[in-house]
Order: structure tokens, then C-alpha cells, then sequence
């Protein structure tokens, strides 16, 4: 990618922060976009849950990356907190796809996250991009999610869907929690350890990003996954091969369920998703197995 000028809304969370870091060592501009009041030229001001967005400070962006949203796992999904989190997706990714429309010059790419929740449940069947939305509350909210980002589309901004899976990283996510855990000795499968998990290591997340952005021929959903989802008993074994830990401990359904309410139902749920149209436009993995990824995250 040539120099460019880069807006990245979420450059706070753990995928944000690695892409803004990335892409400033290799001489970019980057703005971030904040809920506050800008303390420098590198910041813009917006309000995902007002659908307002500074947008003086998008002129001159050749490409707007949304990341933003509130952590799905963060806590116990009470009804409040699952308005919490489809708002500051999908009110955030309509204000950002209105403001990229509405420029004079609009940026050449628009990237805008989602994730393998789309498809739900899918047992031990292989999915790709091809796939339909699943059943329940993340299936749908990345339907809404997706469906916000219409103005930039409509707008003929080049506009990509990078559906994410389980993120292997030490700092943040799912896997921020499970390394404390294997570390201690205290890791296990969870429930009967059948369910598919699609993970990908950091530094292939911030790679993939920046390959859909440096791709002209990518639009519309990409997932960004590994090429092998790994069954959660698998990742469990992997993970105590690595750290050299115990992985005898198991915590069954039922308990999950009384600890974790509704979200119980994605960590219990199989989602075997393989990145077909990431393979097939020439990414290449850096960490395509889980214990490179593991380590990697180390």
C-alpha cells in the first residue's frame, strides 16, 4: 500500500490498536477516531450512538477502517447490554458509512468489521462466505451490522465485511482470558469439547486487514480465520502442549450456562468457518496452525 491517509474507528480495542501500530512502523497516517475531544491532529471526534462524525476530519482519507464496537464477552448478556452492543455496532457503522458517502472525495475502501457470528451454530459442517446467516442474537446482529454499511456501498466506495473469528492474543479477547487460566494449570475443554473453533493469530488479523484493503478485487464479506478450525478439545490440547500445563479440568454445560447466561449458547456453539475468499486472492498466513498462533501470542 502506498503512504496513505487511514481513519480507524476502534483503535482503542485489542485488533485496533495492532492495525494503528502496524500501519504507522510502515510511515502511514493514521487518525483515530474518538468519543471525546481530540487532544491532537491524529484524532477525530464522533459519537457512534448519536450517528455523528466530524467529518472535516475523514477529508483526505484514502481508506476508513470501523472496528468499534462493545466487547461481546465483556460481560453477562443482560437484555440492557445486548442493546449496548448491537447499538455501538450498528449505529456506529451507519454514522461512519453516512459520513464516508457524504465527502467530496470519499476514500477508496471502506472496511467495516463483523464476525463469523453471522453463520451460528453450524456443527461439524464446513462453512464459507457463501453460507446464510444462522439463528439467534449474533447471527442477526451481524446481518444489521453488515446491512448499516449500505450508504458507502451505495455511495461506490469499495466496501468489505471482514467477518472475524477467535482472535489468539495475549492482551485482550477470549484468548486474554483462557492464557491465565492454562497457565495456571487450570485450563480444560469446555463442555464436551466438540465444538469448532475459528481462530487466527494477531498478527495474521492485522495482515488480512490490511490485505483487504491493498486488494482492489476483495468487496462484501471476507472471513478472517484460519484455514483449519480446530475443535475446542483440540485447541485445549494444543494450548497445554505449549504452556506445558495440565488440560485435565473440564467445565461442563450446564455450569457454563448458569455463569454465562445466553452467551453460553457461542461458546458452547460450533462454528467451523474456513476464509475461502482470503485464500483465494493470495493471503498468506504468517501463524496458520493453532500452536504457531499460540506461540506467536507468547
Amino acid at each position: 500500500m502506498e503512504r496513505s491517509r487511514v481513519a480507524v474507528a476502534g483503535a482503542s480495542g485489542l485488533i485496533g490498536g495492532a492495525l494503528v501500530r502496524s500501519l504507522r512502523a510502515d510511515g502511514h497516517e493514521v487518525v483515530r477516531l474518538v468519543r471525546r475531544a481530540p487532544r491532537g491532529v491524529d484524532e477525530v471526534r464522533w459519537d457512534p450512538a448519536g450517528r455523528s462524525v466530524d467529518r472535516a476530519g475523514l477529508a483526505g482519507c484514502d481508506v476508513v477502517v470501523n472496528l468499534a464496537g462493545a466487547g461481546v464477552g465483556d460481560r453477562r448478556w443482560t437484555e440492557a447490554y445486548k442493546q449496548e452492543i448491537r447499538d455501538s455496532r450498528v449505529l456506529g457503522t451507519a454514522a461512519l458509512a453516512e459520513a464516508v458517502a457524504s465527502l467530496d472525495v470519499p476514500p477508496r475502501v471502506f472496511v467495516s468489521g463483523s464476525a463469523i457470528g453471522f453463520y451460528g451454530d453450524t456443527g461439524g459442517r464446513v462453512v464459507d462466505e457463501d453460507a446464510p446467516p444462522g439463528d439467534g442474537f449474533l447471527p442477526r446482529l451481524c446481518v444489521e451490522w453488515e446491512r448499516a454499511a449500505a450508504p458507502a456501498r451505495e455511495a461506490g466506495v469499495r466496501t468489505v465485511f471482514a467477518r472475524t473469528g477467535l482472535v489468539v492474543a495475549r492482551e485482550g479477547g477470549a484468548w486474554g482470558r483462557l492464557f491465565p487460566l492454562f497457565k495456571a494449570g487450570l485450563g480444560g475443554r469446555l463442555g464436551d469439547g466438540r465444538q469448532y473453533w475459528s481462530f487466527i493469530a494477531l498478527h495474521d488479523e492485522v495482515a488480512a486487514l490490511r490485505h483487504l484493503v491493498d486488494t482492489g478485487s476483495l468487496s462484501g464479506p471476507v472471513n478472517l480465520t484460519a484455514p483449519q478450525p480446530l475443535t475446542n478439545r483440540e485447541i485445549t490440547a494444543a494450548m497445554g502442549r505449549v504452556l506445558h500445563r495440565p488440560t485435565l479440568l473440564s467445565v461442563p454445560a450446564p455450569v457454563l450456562r448458569g455463569v454465562l447466561g445466553e452467551m453460553a449458547g457461542d461458546v458452547l456453539g460450533s462454528a467451523r468457518v474456513v476464509p475461502k475468499r482470503l485464500l483465494e486472492s493470495g493471503f498468506s498466513f504468517a501463524f496458520p496452525g493453532i500452536e504457531d498462533a499460540v506461540r506467536a501470542a507468547l
